[in-house]
C-alpha cells in the first residue's frame, strides 16, 4: 500500500487506501487510527454533518442509557479527563457537542465528506479495490472500505404509504428537524412505545393540549433517575479511569452500565434469583429500581436464562407500574406480558408511567383496536376514528443490517450482499463477511454491538481492524477475506450461545421481527464482550485464523 491524498484518477474517482462510510463515532475514531498507521482515508457520510445517530436523532427527551462517563471515548487519556459531562445519561446535544469537540480536537473535518450518500460498493477483483459510487455519480477507489454505518441508523416507518392522506403536520423520532417542534395547544398522537417513544411522550405531553399514545406492545421501562453528575464522583472516577474502562470492557459492568453500584451489587453475580425468600428478592430489585438504568436486567446472573427466575423480574416491574399509574386498567394496559423481561430492549425511563395520570394524556391498546389507516384528520383504527393535529411515529428502526442492505453491496462474482443474506446475515466475528474481501463492518452482525457499550465496542473493533490492516502491509499482502468455513462455525457458534438464553421468546428488533419479511435471525454475539474479545485477539495472533490472506 501508498499513501495516498484522495487525488483524482482518470479525471473521476478519488483514492485512497481506506473508504470509510459513516461518521458517526465508529467513523470518526477509524479515521483517526488510519492516520497514526499512515493510511489515507476518507469518511463518506450522507448527512449534512457528523454525529450518525446523535445527529438524526434529535426527538425531545433523547439521551443515552449508558453513563456519560462510560459513553465515550478511551483511546486518549487527555481527552478522557478534560471533557466535562453535565449529568449522569447525557443528553443529545451534549453527546453532539462531544463529537464536534473530538473532530476538531483531532482535525479531522478535513478527510470527511458530507452529502455523500454510498449507492454502490463494488469489489474489482481483478485490481483489488473496491469502488463506491455515491447517489450524485462521484466514484471513490479504495484498497480497503470500512461500513461505519451504526446499528440504528435506517428508520423503520411502516406508514410511510399512507402519511400522504394526512393533512397536519408529522415527524419521525429518527429523523427530527433540527428547529424545536411546538407542541402548544395540539392534539398530538404518538405511534410507538419503544426506546424513543419513552423517551419523548413526557415531554410532548407537558406541551400538547392533548397526547393519545398509540401502544403496540407494552413495554418494560426501569427509571433513569437522572441528574446532575457529581463532580466529586467525576473526579472519583477519572482517578482510575484506567481500571473502569478495563471492567468494562472484560464485561464486568453489565451492559455497559453503572458507574456508581457497590456493595450489595456484587451479591448477584454468585447467587440465582430463586434462591433468595421473595421479599429479600424484592428488596434486593427495589434497590436496583432506586438506583436506576438498564443494569437492572443484571441484577440476578440468571434473569436472562431462566424463565422462571426471569418472571420475578418482570412480575416486580409490573407491581410497579400499577404502584405509579392511578387507573387500574391502564396500569394493566401499561403492563407487558407474553415476553421475559429484558428480551426486548430493556427501557430507561424519565416520568414515563406517571406521564398517564395527567388529564390530557389517554393511551389506546393497538392489540384491541389495530390502526387500518391514517385519515386526512388523523388516525383510524378499527374502534373509531383519533383526529389530531400532529403524529409522532416513533416506531424505530431496521436494525443491524438495514444501513448494509440500503446500499448495493457486490464482491467476488458480482453476489449481492442482499442475496447472501437473504436467510439472515452471516458474518465471521461480525468483522467480515465471506465472498467479500477486503470489506470491514464495525459492530456488524454476529459481535456484541448493541448488548454492550456501543462506543467500547467500536474501539475494540476500530483497533484491531487497524492492526489487521498494519500488518497486512508489513507483509506485503494486499487481500483478506474470511473464509466460508470460519464463518459458518462462527454463525453457527453465535446461534447456539442465544439457544440458552430466552431471547427467542420475545418478537423483538434483535431478531428483526418488527420489520415484515426480514428474516427472524438473532443479530448479535451474546457470548460476552470479554470471551468475544479474546476470540479476536487470538484471531490476529496466529496470522488471522479464518482468513485467507493474498
Amino acid at each position: 500500500m501508498t499513501r495516498q491524498t484522495g487525488t483524482l484518477t482518470d479525471g473521476e474517482a478519488k483514492t485512497y487506501d481506506v473508504l470509510i462510510v459513516g461518521a458517526g463515532f465508529a467513523g470518526l475514531y477509524m479515521l483517526h487510527r488510519l492516520r497514526q498507521i499512515g493510511l489515507s482515508a476518507v469518511v463518506l457520510e450522507a448527512a449534512s454533518g457528523i454525529g450518525g445517530t446523535w445527529y438524526n436523532n434529535r426527538y425531545p427527551g433523547l439521551r443515552c442509557d449508558i453513563e456519560s462517563l462510560l459513553y465515550s471515548y478511551s483511546f486518549d487519556t487527555e481527552l478522557q479527563q478534560e471533557w466535562k459531562w453535565s449529568e449522569r445519561y447525557a443528553a443529545q446535544p451534549e453527546i453532539l457537542r462531544y463529537i464536534h469537540h473530538v473532530a476538531d480536537r483531532f482535525d479531522l473535518r478535513r478527510d470527511i465528506q458530507l452529502d455523500t450518500r454510498v449507492s454502490t460498493a463494488t469489489f474489482d477483483a481483478e485490481r483489488a479495490q473496491w469502488k463506491l459510487a455515491t447517489g450524485d455519480g462521484d466514484m471513490f477507489i479504495g484498497r480497503y472500505c470500512v461500513m461505519a454505518t451504526g446499528c440504528l441508523s435506517v428508520s423503520n416507518f411502516p406508514f410511510a404509504d399512507q402519511i400522504g392522506a394526512f393533512d397536519g403536520e408529522w415527524h419521525h423520532t429518527s429523523a427530527w428537524p433540527h428547529e424545536p417542534v411546538d407542541f402548544t395547544g395540539k392534539r398530538v398522537g404518538v405511534i410507538g412505545t419503544g426506546s424513543s417513544g419513552i423517551q419523548c411522550i413526557p415531554l410532548i405531553a407537558d406541551q400538547a393540549a392533548h397526547l393519545t399514545v398509540f401502544q403496540r406492545t407494552a413495554t418494560f421501562a426501569i427509571p433513569a433517575n437522572n441528574a446532575p453528575l457529581d463532580p466529586a464522583f467525576e473526579a472519583d472516577i477519572k482517578s482510575d479511569y484506567d481500571a473502569w474502562r478495563d471492567k468494562n470492557r472484560r464485561g464486568e459492568i453489565f451492559g455497559g452500565g453503572d458507574l456508581g453500584w457497590h456493595g450489595e451489587g456484587s451479591k448477584s453475580l454468585i447467587i440465582s434469583a430463586l434462591s433468595l425468600p421473595a421479599e429479600e428478592r424484592r428488596e434486593f430489585y427495589e434497590s436496583h429500581w432506586q438506583r436506576g438504568g438498564a443494569h437492572f436486567a443484571g441484577a440476578f446472573p440468571d434473569l436472562l436464562v431462566d424463565a422462571e427466575a426471569n418472571e420475578t423480574a418482570a412480575q416486580f416491574v409490573r407491581e410497579k407500574i400499577h404502584e405509579i399509574v392511578k387507573d387500574p386498567q391502564t396500569a394493566e394496559t401499561l403492563s407487558p406480558q407474553g415476553f421475559p423481561i429484558a428480551t426486548k430492549r430493556l427501557c430507561v425511563d424519565t416520568n414515563y408511567f406517571a406521564t398517564y395520570n395527567l388529564p390530557n394524556v389517554s393511551l389506546v391498546d393497538l392489540k384491541a383496536e389495530p390502526i387500518e389507516c391514517i385519515t386526512q384528520t388523523g388516525i383510524r383504527t378499527a374502534a373509531q376514528d383519533y383526529s389530531l393535529d400532529m403524529i409522532v411515529f416513533a416506531t424505530g428502526y431496521d436494525a443491524m443490517t438495514g444501513a448494509l442492505l440500503a446500499m448495493d453491496i457486490r464482491g467476488c462474482g458480482g453476489i449481492a450482499l442482499r442475496e447472501k443474506w437473504q436467510s439472515g446475515p452471516k458474518t465471521y466475528l461480525g468483522l467480515a463477511i465471506a465472498g467479500f474481501p477486503n470489506l470491514f463492518t464495525i459492530t456488524g452482525p454476529g459481535s456484541p454491538s448493541v448488548f454492550t457499550n456501543m462506543i467500547m465496542s467500536i474501539e475494540q473493533h476500530v483497533d484491531w481492524i487497524a492492526h489487521c490492516l498494519d500488518y497486512m502491509r508489513s507483509q506485503g499482502l494486499q487481500v483478506i477475506e474470511a473464509s466460508e468455513e470460519a464463518e459458518e462455525n462462527w454463525v453457527k457458534h453465535t446461534a447456539e450461545v442465544v439457544s440458552g438464553t430466552l431471547f427467542d421468546r420475545a418478537d423483538s428488533w434483535y431478531l428483526g421481527a418488527n420489520i415484515p419479511g426480514k428474516p427472524r435471525v438473532f443479530m448479535a454475539y451474546l457470548g460476552g464482550v470479554n470471551a468475544y474479545s479474546e476470540k479476536c485477539d487470538e484471531v490476529a495472533s496466529t496470522g488471522y485464523e479464518g482468513f485467507r490472506l493474498t
